[in-house]
């Protein structure tokens, strides 16, 4: 994961002045979300932020300049198991080794009025209402063999695309926690993350336009969270949805933590 932003050596050469703004700088950095400005292209000085929990910040369009764009690696040696037990709760994100699976742990985000399983501790939802992102409509939501997959959990990175564009390279724990992570997971209508597959966002975007931007947004975080590449089609695609909505910025972990058992929505 990235490494924490240590005070160089080189600035006990700078002037006096310029120290101190350089320090106020830092410290507003360790406390807020350092937003870079809009990049016109790769020449541009602005640059994306990734903070000490590993989370890139700024705005998306600096952060998708930044991404290296390389051609689809060949899918050779995918496999769901690459990236670890589906929902597994012994990863190392926000959320991981809270005692409840990450499925669960995003149906309790991303839910409303939810019932819960009983003795699951206020774990497994058994119930709820979804307002779904990538259509827009209401879905209800009831736990069951033949009802479940109404609403299923989207990686808005689909793991085989994250294989193909840098997955493959990483340590099998940092794959582990690319599935887990929060950031990487959406609650959403079954049959249109099944027509979805796995394709990028040159190939497939939700059919609710006024989501396309946070869709793109969120699959630009996670690529530079995770070190992934971007295809040139990929690219362009999303450059074209963020023209919709200039100067926006990444998620955080904020806005996509999951709540604890206190906190649930009503």
């Amino acid at each position: 994961m990235p490494d924490r932003n240590d005070r160089s050596p080189a600035m006990s050469v700078l002037p006096r002045r310029l120290q101190g703004a350089a320090t106020l700088a830092a410290l507003l950095c360790l406390t807020t979300a350092c937003q870079a400005p809009l990049a016109s292209g790769p020449s541009s000085s602005t640059s994306t932020v990734v903070s000490t929990t590993g989370t890139a910040s700024g705005t998306a369009a600096a952060a998708l300049v930044a991404l290296p764009v390389k051609g689809r690696a060949a899918k050779t040696g995918y496999s769901r198991k690459q990236f670890g037990q589906a929902w597994s709760d012994d990863v190392s994100v926000p959320s991981g080794h809270n005692g409840c699976d990450q499925r669960s742990d995003v149906l309790r985000r991303d839910l409303t009025g939810v019932a819960f399983k009983a003795s699951t501790r206020g774990c497994v939802p058994a119930s709820g209402a979804l307002t779904d992102p990538y259509t827009g409509r209401t879905i209800h939501f009831t736990r069951g063999a033949a009802t479940s997959t109404a609403v299923q959990i989207d990686h808005v990175v689909a793991l085989s695309n994250a294989w193909q564009t840098g997955a493959a390279q990483l340590p099998a724990d940092q794959r582990d926690n690319l599935a887990g992570d929060p950031l990487e997971l959406l609650a959403v209508d079954g049959p249109t993350n099944e027509a979805k597959g796995d394709g990028d966002a040159a190939t497939w975007l939700p059919p609710n336009k006024t989501f396309r931007c946070a869709y793109v947004v969120r699959q630009i975080a996670v690529k530079a969270k995770y070190r992934l590449w971007v295809t040139a089609a990929e690219k362009s695609s999303m450059t074209t949805v963020l023209r919709s909505c200039p100067g926006i910025d990444l998620p955080t972990e904020l806005t996509v933590a999951v709540p604890a058992a206190t906190q649930l929505k009503s």
